[in-house]
């Protein structure tokens, strides 16, 4: 038996961008928006520095001894991640984000729905996005068992 025969691994890779935005949502008043989002909503926005992990899940190839290239998996975060979101204005250079408020809940299915179409089947895993040194939010898709009994 090859070592590697029926192996499951997780790989991950992790980059960091920098952002601003507004918290805010168009169909709530500027009362309102302050009252839900403090200060995160006043009209010049704010910025972070977010941490992004990708993981994917798989067997190991008996022959490359990988899950997933990462060179490949680096390009495609270059992509979908840091030339979508680096050094932008979230609400505004984004289209998504005109019409979406950029929570970090939704910034993290954005990602996870971009990478989700360039990698191949059932190996994206997680995506997790960290805003600051406190908050983090992970998402692992759709078929998540968690994700399954809360709809």
């Amino acid at each position: 038996m090859e070592p590697t025969k029926g192996k499951i691994a997780y790989v991950s890779r992790s980059e960091i961008f920098s952002a601003g935005h507004r918290l805010f949502s168009k169909d709530l008043t500027e009362e309102e928006n302050a009252n839900m989002f403090g200060k995160c909503s006043t009209v010049n926005g704010h910025g972070h520095n977010y941490k992004v992990r990708v993981t994917l899940r798989g067997p190991v190839h008996p022959v490359t001894g990988m899950v997933f290239n990462l060179a490949i998996l680096k390009d495609l975060m270059t992509e979908c991640i840091m030339d979508v979101f680096d050094h932008k204005n979230i609400n505004m250079d984004v289209p998504h984000f005109r019409d979406t408020v950029s929570t970090t809940e939704n910034i993290v299915l954005f990602i996870w729905n971009q990478l989700n179409r360039r990698i191949p089947a059932d190996l994206l895993y997680e995506v997790r996005v960290q805003s600051n040194e406190k908050n983090i939010v992970t998402y692992r898709g759709e078929n998540d068992p968690v994700q399954s009994q809360l709809e």
